[in-house]
């Protein structure tokens, strides 16, 4: 009997091992399948992108291309593209752009962008207008831009402004709406700055009124006596209710925020009689309402609601939401949220509603009789905006096809090798057939191929019983060796300009600039535990890495804030508008019962900085002074998990040197206690990488990211000389790889993960990025996925080994002196005077505020001197106004 039981015990652990074997080799026989695809294109995020119809690319190729919104021309057979830096018109017939127009080419209007979407077009006595918002950012000029449209050129460009409404420093307004009123067009527009509705008459550029709305009105929509606005962030806090609801800042106000998390917890629509600009009333409706559209017959109101993956119907006569419609793409098959619907049209029979869903980079194509989706159409990279013309549609791709523009660079031993910058990129515009029934089913299945919705699967297997514990289990609340995870976030930097100097990654020496004499302790890593050479951040700058880091997706409000950042640049996540609704990593892990903290991300430090520089606090260290200094946050619940002795990460003035002697205390005085009271779960920002360019206040470049090197080696040894190794694991990521060029992506990075388990000593070629290193701490602590992005990334498992090396990491002393500092002004000439006085601008503006291209080109000229970085791919050296550009 004995015997018996003993041979099915056998057989039962034989056939489940074939079975874990049969599902590992399922998942990498399914991703190479995926990934291997030449038709579509890698995006950064677990996301395959290959749009049906034909894609027209277009944009200067040194510059950041962004297509954002788009209307016909009276007339049908042409079509105004609103991009970042423009407009353009496209011919319907050939389907060629036949006029652009710059705001570069305007001195006045030189420093302006194209604000988040919404452009029309009109007839006005004989003449066809086009009008759209635009402005400086965080500052400056503001207001509605008019051009007109004649003899196929966009000309009498003209600026409407609108004064700010304080707090606000600037009106920034958004949508248009035209209206014909009595034969006369009326503007509706959308003051996001001010909290304003403005109606203004065309003929004189009047303001006959403007009424209030909620936090950051979006878009607008009139019929019938009402204009509909759709509010970002909810309606306007009030004394009263503020003190029985939570409030968080937002750029110039606050809104109503959810405790948990931070995130937008009310979103709205404000209602407003377009006669006398009377606010009636506001509707509640989904998180983040951006688009609005009303019916062909004015019963009702269409509102995409970015943050809640859903279109609220609003009634129009009762002036209430009557139904809602889930728009995502595996709606009803999961609860995750992602898909962010953010642009609507349409048709002109009025029946079928298309949905742009950003992070699905497809249409969802909705029913109105049913109110329900029928399928989903494939496009380019986050659409952004559609008109529905006859049986065509036009979608504005707002991320294309993402940065991949080359760069030539000139490094003298081998001249014009190619590389990729962040900042390089394309704007695109699908055109695509309003497809048959059969065709939608067939793109149906390619939008779900393309989203690797196998993956899913495997975040929603249930966990077995007495399963042994592995470094990453195969399923999520399957025990972990693991107790403890260190996430350390890292800023700007791309694997060449660090790892290409290593032979055994797919490395380009020549672009190295960082190498093993600068981060020793990064290099020894890749020898002693791996050499991660296919791994990828998922944003292009710090404001969207952060996020992408922290919460495995972005918003819609930071999306459409790319190169811009009107309202903010939040790479410190400060404004409330940056959270999804299921917030960040650490609530994740707090909500199912996990201990956290903080050290130095989402946060803010204040100092006394007239008080202190660089050389100040790296002194003061030296002697053991004590630096005086306060982490602030704007999220209530991160405040009792953030610790006040680690300086926080937006400011590089003090040494990472400061930030590891902090965390190390801690650890000691943790490991001294009895018991394990070391959080779970620790997320730490590491930012002094970036570095300051050559700016005198600061050391050079090289000397920066030594300092931050040896910060990384330090926490490294005292964590695996610690009584916590053996339970304990260190991922490590940039933020993002905006500040550098790489031969292979504009979005590959460093990585490293490093535990006992990780002593692999090869080099992994897998293809990971940085949800799938969220993901993988979600898998080790337990935690369900945020979001359906990182439901879709593929764990780690790689990275792992079952076998423990209990050997510890020993840190490399820094080859290169922490306090090797730039040259002052008055030795400089030439190129080298001009880029410290950039770098000095640059620095003032704060961390990763200045211009990324000139850091490129700053940190290119100090590691390689007279080696050309070229004009015409990178902009003059001399050029010292083009930080206005940023």
């Amino acid at each position: 009997m004995h015997l018996f039981r003993f041979s099915v015990t056998c057989l039962f652990l034989i056939l489940s091992l074939t079975a874990l074997a049969q599902k590992r080799a399922y998942r990498h026989r399914s991703d190479r399948q995926a990934l291997n695809d030449k038709s579509s294109t890698i995006m950064p995020y677990n996301r395959l992108v290959k749009s049906a119809g034909t894609v027209l690319t277009y944009g200067d190729p040194k510059l950041e291309n962004h297509t954002l919104d788009l209307a016909l021309l009276p007339g049908g057979t042409q079509i105004v593209i609103e991009d970042r830096y423009g407009i353009a018109v496209l011919d319907r017939v050939s389907r060629k752009l036949i006029h652009q127009w710059m705001f570069r080419e305007v001195p006045a209007y030189r420093a302006m962008m194209s604000t988040y979407s919404g452009i029309e077009a009109f007839t006005y006595r004989n003449k066809t207008y086009i009008v759209w918002g635009a402005s400086e950012r965080e500052r400056g000029k503001s207001g509605v831009m008019i051009a007109t449209w004649a003899n196929g050129k966009i000309g009498d460009v003209e600026l409407l402004p609108f004064a700010a409404v304080a707090p606000a420093p600037i009106a920034l307004p958004n949508d248009v709406a035209v209206s014909l009123e009595s034969g006369e067009p009326y503007l509706y527009v959308a003051l996001n700055g001010n909290n304003q509705l403005a109606k203004i008459r065309f003929a004189d550029r009047q303001v006959v009124w403007t009424a209030p709305t909620g936090v950051a009105p979006f878009g607008v929509a009139v019929t019938g006596e009402r204009v509909y606005v759709t509010n970002w962030a909810g309606p306007l806090p009030t004394a009263d209710s503020a003190s029985r609801q939570e409030t968080a800042g937002v750029p110039w106000g606050s809104a109503y925020v959810d405790p948990r998390t931070g995130a937008i917890v009310q979103g709205s629509v404000s209602i407003v009689d377009r006669s006398n600009g009377k606010a009636e009333k506001e509707v509640r409706v989904g998180l983040h309402p951006n688009a609005i559209v009303s019916s062909r017959d004015g019963r009702f109101v269409f509102v995409a609601n970015g943050n809640s993956d859903n279109v609220s119907v609003i009634d129009a006569q009762a002036q209430q939401v009557t139904d809602s419609i889930s728009v995502g793409l595996f709606q009803g098959q999961t609860s995750y949220i992602g898909s962010t619907p953010n642009a609507l049209a349409l048709d002109s029979a009025g029946t079928t509603l298309y949905v742009a869903n950003g992070l699905d980079n497809a249409l969802a194509v909705v029913s109105l009789a049913e109110r329900q989706v029928q399928g989903y159409i494939p496009t380019q990279a986050y659409p952004g905006g559609i008109l529905c013309s006859g049986k065509e549609l036009y979608v504005a791709n707002l991320e294309g096809n993402g940065s991949r523009i080359a760069t030539a660079v000139e490094t003298g031993s081998d001249p014009k090798q190619l590389a990729f910058t962040s900042h390089r990129q394309l704007a695109t515009l699908s055109i695509l057939n309003v497809p048959t029934e059969a065709e939608l089913a067939r793109y149906t299945d390619e939008v779900r191929k393309m989203s690797l919705q196998f993956r899913l699967a495997l975040a929603e297997q249930l966990p077995r019983p007495n399963v042994p514990p592995r470094p990453v289990p195969e399923r999520i609340g399957e025990p972990s060796v693991f107790s403890h995870v260190l996430y350390i976030i890292k800023e700007n930097r791309t694997y060449d300009q660090v790892l290409g100097d290593i032979p055994q990654g797919r490395g380009m020496p020549s672009l190295c600039v960082f190498g093993d004499s600068v981060t020793p302790n990064q290099h020894q890593l890749t020898r002693e535990f791996m050499l991660l050479d296919n791994y990828y951040v998922s944003g292009k700058s710090s404001a969207e890495g952060h996020h992408w880091a922290d919460a495995a997706m972005v918003t819609d409000y930071t999306e459409k804030s790319v190169r811009a950042w009107f309202r903010s640049y939040p790479h410190v996540l400060y404004d409330a508008l940056v959270y999804n609704k299921k917030g960040l990593i650490w609530n994740n892990a707090l909500d199912h019962g996990k201990t956290v903290r903080i050290y130095g991300e989402a946060c803010t430090c204040r100092f006394d900085k007239k008080q202190y520089d660089w050389q100040k606090l790296f002194q003061m260290r030296q002697t053991s002074q004590p630096f005086s200094f306060t982490n602030t946050t704007t999220i209530s619940r991160v405040q009792p998990i953030l610790s006040m002795d680690f300086p926080g990460c937006d400011d590089e003035t003090i040494s990472d040197q400061m930030r590891a002697d902090a965390f190390i205390r801690e650890l000691n005085e943790t490991a001294a206690r009895p018991g394990d009271e070391w959080p779970n779960l620790m997320v730490m920002s590491l930012p002094n990488d970036h570095t300051s360019g050559t700016s005198p206040q600061f050391p050079t470049p090289r000397a920066m990211v030594a300092d931050n090197d040896l910060a990384v080696g330090r926490i490294v040894e005292a964590v695996q000389r610690s009584r916590f190794a053996a339970n304990t694991v260190i991922f490590i990521t940039e933020d993002d790889s905006q500040a550098g060029w790489d031969h292979v992506s504009a979005y590959r990075t460093t990585g490293y993960v490093i535990s006992p388990y990780s002593r692999l000593r090869r080099t992994v070629h897998t293809n990971y990025n940085q949800t799938s290193m969220v993901r993988t701490i979600e898998q080790i602590l337990g935690l369900p996925p945020m979001n359906v992005i990182d439901a879709t990334a593929l764990p780690m498992f790689d990275c792992f080994t079952d076998k423990a090396d209990l050997t510890p990491f020993t840190a490399l002393p820094n080859r290169i002196r922490l306090d090797e500092m730039n040259k002052p002004l008055t030795s400089l000439t030439g190129a080298a005077l001009n880029f410290a006085r950039l770098s000095i601008k640059n620095a003032e503006k704060g961390m990763d505020r200045g211009n990324d291209d000139q850091m490129n080109r700053i940190l290119w000229f100090a590691a390689k001197g007279k080696v050309p970085y070229p004009k015409a791919y990178a902009g003059s050296a001399k050029d010292k106004d083009d930080d206005d550009d940023d």
